[in-house]
C-alpha cells in the first residue's frame, strides 16, 4: 500500500493522516521569474508612492490621496492577479496572489487597502457574478476607476455574521430591491465606488449579497474611525437607507449570501497569511540593521546571545509560516486543476479548491497574525526605546500587525472553525476517514507497533499526529456532543493540529531541498537548522496542550494511561537549540535581512 497521500484526490485536512512526499510541497525556492517580477514590482511601487509619505497617511495629511494611490496602482495592472483574462487580467494562480500579499504587506496600511481591492471586495463578483455582471464591474474594478470595499459586519453582528438586521424588500414592481441597515469596520468605505452589500431578503434565515453602487444613493457614510493602527487605511461605518439597488444587482442566488461571506473568507486568511510573511520579513530586516550598528557596553547589541536568540526566533517563526502557507496555496492550486478537468466551470472549480482547504485557511490565518504579532513585538524590544519612538517606524509595524488576528474571523473564532470543519469533513462528508486512524492509535500503542525512541524528526512528527489523533478520539468518544460546548478542550486540540502542520511543512521543505543539486549548502544547513528547532518546539507545545485537554475531560486510571501515550508520543529530538540559533541568527546579522 502506497504510503503517501494521493494526488490524485487531494483532501483538505488529510495532513493530519497520511505523509506527503517533500518532492510534493511547493517551497518559496519554487517561484517563477514571472512570479519574482511581480512581486518586486509591487514592493518597489511601494517604495516609491506610499513609504515617502507614510508619516503624513498615518497622520492623515494625506489620507485623501489614497484613493489615487489605489488608482495608480490599477493603471500599472496590480489589480489584474485575480480578473480573469477574458476582462483584461492575468488571473494568476491562487499562490501566486498570496505572494502579492506578502509584497502589499511591506506598504504598511496600504497592505490592507489594496488587499481589499484585490480580495473580499472583488473575488465575490469573480466567482459569484453574472455575466452581465462581470463585464460591467471587472474591467473597472481592474484599473482602478472603480475602488470596492466588503460590507458584512454590523453592530450586533460580528462572528455570527448570519444574524445580521440589514433587510432589502422587493419594491411593488418588483425591479428593485430597497436596502436598509447599518454596516461597521468598512475598510476602503470612506472612498469606495462600489459595495458588496449582505442583507437579508424580507423574513429570510440566510443572507444574500448584493452589488451596489454609490450613485444609487441611499447611502451616508460615517466618519473615519480612530484607529490603534492602520491609520491610513479608511475605516467607516455606513448606513443605506433605501438604497434602491436593482434587482439585477443581486450577487449569486438568494439566501447564498451567508455561504458566499464564508467562501470569500477562507481567500482572504490565506491571504492574511502571506502579509504576515512580508510583515514579518520587514520587521526583521529593520531589527538586524539596528542590531549591527547600536552599541552597548563596547560591543553592538546583536553580539549578544539574548539579541541572538530573538533574532532567530524570529527567523524561524517566518520560515515555519512561510513554508506552511505555500505549500497549502499549492495544494488548493493542484486541487484546482484536479476540479476543471472534472469539466466544472472554472469559478465554480476555484471555489470548490478554496473550501477543501477550509481548516488550513482557518489554521494558516491564526498562525500568520500571530507570528506577524511576535516579530512585530520583538522588533520593539530588540529597538529598546527607540522602537516605542515613532522616529525608527517599527511601532507602526507593531499597531498595524494587531488587527490581522481580529479581522477575517478573530484567532480564537478561526481555532474553533479548524476543529469543527474537520469534524465535519470526518462525520458528515465522509472525505475524510478520521475515525478508523482514532480507533487504531490504542491498539498500535498497545501492539508497541509505534516506534518512540527514535531521533529521526520524520518518525517525531508522525507520532504527534498519533497524539492528536489519540487526544481528538478520546474527547469525542467521551464527551460526544457536548465537545462543542467545552472550547477550551477544542482550543487544545486545535493548537496540536496548528503545530503538525507547521512541523511538517518545516521538514518537508528541506528534505525536498536537499535533494535539488547545486543548492547552496551554507543556506540549507541554516534552513535545516530551523526546521529542527521548530520541530523542537512543536513537540512540547503538543505535550502541554495535549495534557491540558487530557485533564480537561478524564479522571483515573483513565486519566493516567493517556498521559502515558501522550508521553510515549512526545519524546523530543536531541538538538543545541542556543547553538543553532545562534547560527541562524549570526548570519542574519551578516546579511542584514532574512535569510531563511
Amino acid at each position: 500500500m502506497n504510503k503517501y497521500r494521493n494526488l490524485n484526490n487531494l483532501v483538505g485536512g488529510e495532513f493530519l493522516i497520511k505523509n506527503t512526499r517533500p518532492s510534493d510541497v511547493f517551497s518559496a525556492e519554487d517561484w517563477s521569474e514571472e512570479d519574482i517580477m511581480i512581486k518586486d514590482a509591487l514592493i518597489e511601487f511601494i517604495e516609491k508612492e506610499v513609504l515617502p509619505h507614510i508619516d503624513e497617511f498615518d497622520e492623515g495629511s494625506k489620507k485623501k490621496d489614497v484613493p489615487l494611490l489605489l488608482k495608480k496602482a490599477g493603471e500599472l495592472g496590480f489589480f489584474g492577479t485575480v480578473i480573469p483574462e477574458k476582462y483584461g487580467g492575468m488571473e494568476a494562480g491562487f499562490n501566486t496572489n498570496i505572494l502579492f500579499g506578502e509584497a502589499a504587506a511591506y506598504g504598511f496600511f496600504f497592505g490592507t487597502t489594496i488587499g481589499v481591492q484585490t480580495s473580499i471586495g472583488t473575488l465575490p463578483i469573480v466567482y459569484y457574478g453574472t455575466n452581465e455582471q462581470k463585464e460591467k464591474y471587472l474591467p473597472r474594478i481592474m484599473t482602478g476607476e472603480i475602488k470596492t470595499c466588503y460590507c458584512l459586519t454590523e453592530p450586533e453582528s460580528g462572528s455570527d455574521a448570519n444574524s445580521g438586521k440589514t433587510r432589502a424588500f422587493l419594491n411593488d414592481d418588483k425591479s428593485h430591491y430597497v436596502l436598509s441597515g447599518q454596516k461597521i469596520w468598512i475598510s476602503n468605505g470612506g472612498f469606495a465606488d462600489l459595495f458588496i452589500v449582505f442583507a437579508k431578503i424580507e423574513d429570510d434565515k440566510n443572507l444574500s449579497a448584493f452589488i451596489v453602487e454609490k450613485g444609487f444613493g441611499g447611502i451616508t457614510i460615517g466618519r473615519e474611525e480612530k484607529k490603534m493602527g492602520i491609520k491610513g487605511c479608511s475605516t467607516v461605518q455606513l448606513f443605506f437607507e433605501n438604497c434602491t439597488v436593482p434587482v439585477t444587482n443581486l450577487l449569486g442566488k438568494r439566501n447564498q449570501g451567508f455561504k458566499i461571506a464564508l467562501n470569500i473568507l477562507n481567500a482572504g486568511r490565506l491571504k492574511i497569511a502571506g502579509s504576515g510573511i512580508g510583515g514579518s520579513k520587514l520587521a526583521l530586516k529593520k531589527s538586524a540593521e539596528y542590531a549591527s550598528q547600536r552599541k552597548q557596553f563596547r560591543k553592538t547589541i546583536g553580539e549578544y546571545g539574548a539579541i541572538k536568540k530573538k533574532l532567530a526566533e524570529m527567523a524561524i517563526k517566518t520560515f515555519a509560516l512561510e513554508s506552511a502557507t505555500y505549500r497549502v496555496g499549492h495544494d488548493i492550486d493542484k486541487k484546482f486543476s484536479q476540479i476543471i478537468e472534472n469539466g466544472t466551470s472554472k469559478e465554480n472549480s476555484k471555489l470548490e479548491a478554496i473550501k477543501e482547504f477550509v481548516v488550513e485557511c482557518s489554521i494558516l490565518k491564526v498562525v500568520g497574525s500571530e507570528v506577524l504579532d511576535y516579530v512585530a513585538d520583538e522588533s520593539i524590544q530588540i529597538h529598546g526605546g527607540m522602537g516605542y519612538a515613532t522616529e525608527t517606524g517599527v511601532e507602526r509595524g507593531y499597531r498595524d500587525a494587531r488587527i490581522t488576528r481580529i479581522y477575517e474571523g478573530t484567532n480564537e473564532i478561526n481555532r474553533l472553525l479548524a476543529f469543527g470543519e474537520l469534524m465535519k469533513k470526518a462525520f458528515k462528508t465522509d472525505s475524510l476517514p478520521l475515525l478508523p486512524h482514532m480507533k487504531a492509535v490504542p491498539k498500535r500503542y498497545l501492539l508497541q507497533k509505534i516506534s518512540f525512541s527514535s531521533n529521526s524528526p520524520e518518525k517525531t512528527i508522525k507520532n504527534l499526529k498519533q497524539a492528536f489523533l489519540l487526544i481528538a478520539g478520546k474527547a469525542g468518544s467521551s464527551l460526544k456532543k457536548k465537545l462543542i460546548d467545552e472550547q477550551e478542550i477544542i482550543l487544545n486540540i486545535s493548537n496540536i493540529m496548528i503545530e503538525i502542520l507547521i512541523a511538517e511543512s518545516c521538514f518537508l521543505r528541506v528534505e525536498k531541498l536537499k535533494k535539488i543539486k547545486g543548492y547552496n549548502k551554507q543556506k540549507l544547513k541554516l534552513q535545516e537548522k530551523a526546521a529542527l528547532v521548530r520541530i523542537y518546539d512543536a513537540v512540547d507545545c503538543v505535550k502541554k496542550e495535549g495534557q491540558d485537554a487530557i485533564n480537561s475531560f478524564t479522571l483515573g486510571f483513565e486519566n493516567k494511561i493517556l498521559h502515558k501515550m501522550l508521553s510515549s508520543f512526545t519524546k523530543n529530538i536531541n538538538i543545541n537549540p542556543k547553538e543553532y540559533r545562534r547560527d541562524i541568527a549570526n548570519n542574519i546579522l551578516e546579511e542584514k535581512k532574512f535569510t531563511l
